[in-house]
């Protein structure tokens, strides 16, 4: 009798495997025969599910940013306003060993769509729906009376936003183990200009 393969957790595991080795050794390293060796499948098992490096690049960048949003959904449920704003964030920022992995995926996902128009879209498309929820939150946080910054909060998502990436990008290009950026604190000082007229 055959055996049964669950396609979407071997997917998973696959995606799992390249996200080790980017975090360890750097896209380069992250070859289809070293992701197969480092999942424990033979290499011709990723053609059915990653025909290419590419494919598998682009599957690795929405498994990152779709699990980041299900931590987002799960510390901002029931929250308003600043506070599910500033939750918003400390899931991006890369405060812990897993979510500086996460931007050394997303890192080189973003090298890879300078040139590369399917890739470009899946970023804007992702970058998109974080300037909707932060956009949504500082209009929450406006109506609250909490914010009185003069700005429009367009701008002020577009900054919040690039410094969350600014984040990712520092973080990933530290040496392993470095966790003391002060992310968390110039979160805050950034919250603190917002209140202040």
């Amino acid at each position: 009798m055959p055996k049964i393969v669950n396609h979407d957790e071997r997917r998973l595991e696959l995606v799992d495997a390249t996200w080790r080795i980017i975090a360890r050794q750097g896209l380069e390293s992250a070859t289809m025969r070293e992701i197969a060796t480092e999942a424990g499948f033979a290499n011709g098992a990723l053609k059915p599910y990653f025909p290419t490096k590419d494919t598998l690049l682009e599957f690795a960048f929405s498994h990152v940013f779709n699990r980041t949003n299900q931590r987002i959904a799960q510390v901002t449920a029931g929250k308003a306003g600043l506070d599910a704003l500033r939750a918003f964030c400390l899931e991006v920022l890369p405060l812990d060993e897993e979510r500086v992995n996460e931007a050394r995926i997303v890192v080189p996902f973003w090298q890879r769509a300078i040139n590369d128009r399917q890739k470009a879209a899946i970023h804007q498309q992702s970058m998109d729906e974080w300037l909707a929820a932060i956009r949504r939150f500082l209009a929450e946080a406006r109506d609250n009376g909490d914010v009185s910054a003069a700005v429009d909060n367009s701008i002020l998502a577009g900054q919040l936003l690039n410094m969350l990436l600014g984040a990712q990008i520092e973080a990933a290009l530290a040496p392993e183990g470095r966790l003391d950026f002060g992310h968390a604190e110039q979160l805050e000082g950034y919250l603190a200009l917002l209140q202040r007229s």
